[in-house]
């Protein structure tokens, strides 16, 4: 089962050990997705915050 976190700094901190992260946009709300080897990490966030937790992101992204 995916864990979902609340916050954005953990979020960044889980992508360095990250394989990918997919983005998937849901109008106004923007769900990122992190692959670690152990789990799935998901968040939700309004667009303008996603986009630039992204551009921190140093993981593969790919757009759902």
């Amino acid at each position: 089962m995916p864990k979902e976190i609340t916050n954005a700094d953990e979020f960044l901190k889980l992508s360095e050990k990250a394989s990918e992260c997919k983005v998937k946009k849901l109008g106004e709300v923007t769900k990122l997705k992190l692959r670690t080897p152990g789990n799935l990490f998901t968040i939700k966030l309004e667009a303008k915050a996603a986009d630039e937790l992204l551009a921190k992101l140093t993981c593969p992204k790919t757009e759902l």
